[in-house]
């Protein structure tokens, strides 16, 4: 993987081990706390002043250097400003190309489209359309809905507990985390949750391959039962890894039976992979390992290479929208699409799949290390580097007979992590799971640094 002078400097001046970060406020973070919305989240928990950032490094403004595995959420796939993404933008801006062209044609645009075709699984893109949405990835699943629906013409959904994506009124509808919807009204009618495959927690108090068997018998029946409840389905959405909700992984099994399932009900399958598609866990899509193909697929974080762009990519035959039925001012992003190509190029010519997957089950064997050292370290989990720990309360257990989830714990490890010089993020039940999303660049070297502080930050809990 490529290294510049910017990430040897700042890898130098990494000194997470030798001292502790001072995380007291600026005057910047005052301003912000005082002028930004209550709605605001990173900030509450990583109250850093950004100034300067190289690969999977970033600076504060005191000049104190942190290992970053949160990388925007899984946006940044090649790091902070790495050349090739820099270039591609740099490269476009001084073209004199329109920057902002809603969906018209464009050089840029088509290069993107033809990067974006030439990594789709075969029997995807032999018919594939895609839509270019709004910027975020909220948008693109509230177009994939509202194309299941024009295609269909049928109304309910299908969404799994622990569930993520996005915040909008309609996203909020599929999610599962009731934080945010508990106070509103308006949600999206029509929305039936099923349980999703937790091979740690399984909602039956199965496990293994029972517990898989269970999960499909009971959507088979939910669908086949004429007492159900349930009118035909729109469509069936779900993350092939759940990230906000504990980064729980899809069993390719599951995955087939679902793909069976919907097949047979005529219910177009919607992916959502815009946090774990695009190399983030050892295959270019999640979706790919368990062989299966989607009927639509939403994607948005990496593919714009750091800057704001989503997509929905689907079957031609669900292409029975009305012209203007999906919109998007920004739906033309010209620098997204410039930086995303390159992105998306540098990935498949350079094998950065194959080196996700060494540096992912490096990862993973350093979380595993340190399950064995640490009783309230419950479970490891995730794919290629879409990782997790769940932390425990090891005492106690709730009423299933599960061990508690520990969230306090959790955000205590956090801290310490991040007093280190690391940036992890939390997600799952009770904010109970660490999580880690570096970008896919990340070396050999770098992985060995994090389990290092890890270690020193979980030592530290236990005095």
């Amino acid at each position: 993987m490529a290294t510049t002078d910017t990430i040897s400097e700042l890898q130098r001046r990494h000194s997470g081990l030798s001292e502790r970060y001072c995380l007291d406020t600026t005057p910047l973070l005052q301003r912000q706390e005082s002028q930004e919305s209550n709605a605001r989240s990173y900030p509450r928990r990583i109250p850093l002043e950004l100034k300067r950032a190289q690969g999977v490094y970033v600076e504060d403004s005191r000049g104190q250097v942190y290992i970053d595995c949160l990388a925007g959420a899984g946006t940044l796939a090649l790091g902070h400003n790495h050349p090739v993404t820099v270039d591609a933008i740099q490269q476009t801006l001084a073209s004199g190309i329109p920057l902002h062209t809603l969906d018209l044609s464009t050089a840029v645009k088509d290069a993107f489209v033809q990067e974006l075709f030439e990594i789709l699984p075969g029997d995807l893109a032999r018919n594939a359309r895609v839509q270019f949405c709004g910027p975020s990835g909220a948008d693109a699943v509230e177009a994939a809905i509202k194309l299941s629906r024009t295609a269909t013409r049928q109304q309910n959904v299908l969404a799994f507990h622990g569930a993520y994506h996005g915040m909008t009124l309609g996203t909020l509808s599929l999610s599962g985390n009731l934080g945010p919807k508990k106070s509103l009204g308006g949600l999206m009618a029509g929305v039936q949750f099923l349980p999703y495959p937790h091979t740690y927690r399984c909602p039956f108090g199965l496990s293994g391959e029972a517990s898989i068997d269970a999960n499909l018998h009971y959507i088979r029946h939910l669908l086949a039962d004429p007492e159900s409840g349930l009118t035909q389905p729109a469509a069936m959405i779900l993350e092939t890894v759940q990230g906000e909700g504990g980064v729980i992984p899809a069993p390719d099994r599951w995955l087939q039976g679902l793909r069976q399932i919907t097949r047979d009900h005529g219910v177009p399958l919607v992916l959502d992979e815009i946090q774990c598609g695009i190399g983030r866990t050892g295959d270019m899509f999640a979706f790919e390992r368990s062989g299966i193909t989607p009927d639509v697929l939403t994607l948005s974080k990496a593919i714009g290479g750091g800057l704001p762009l989503s997509v929905v990519v689907y079957r031609g035959e669900l292409d029975q929208w009305e012209p203007g039925a999906h919109a998007g001012t920004f739906r033309g992003n010209q620098l997204a699409m410039a930086a995303g190509a390159a992105t998306l190029r540098f990935i498949r010519e350079q094998e950065v799949i194959r080196h996700v997957q060494q540096v992912g089950a490096k990862l993973q064997r350093t979380l595993g290390g340190l399950q064995s050292e640490f009783a309230w370290i419950g479970d490891v989990r995730g794919r290629g580097l879409m990782l997790g720990m769940e932390i425990i309360d090891p005492a106690n257990s709730d009423t299933l007979g599960q061990p508690l989830a520990d969230g306090n714990r959790a955000r205590r490890l956090q801290r310490a992590c991040l007093e280190r010089g690391l940036i992890v993020e939390l997600g799952g039940r009770h904010g109970a799971t660490v999580r880690f999303l570096p970008a896919l660049i990340i070396s050999e070297a770098e992985i060995e640094h994090v389990g290092q502080i890890l270690f020193q930050a979980a030592q530290s809990l236990q005095a």
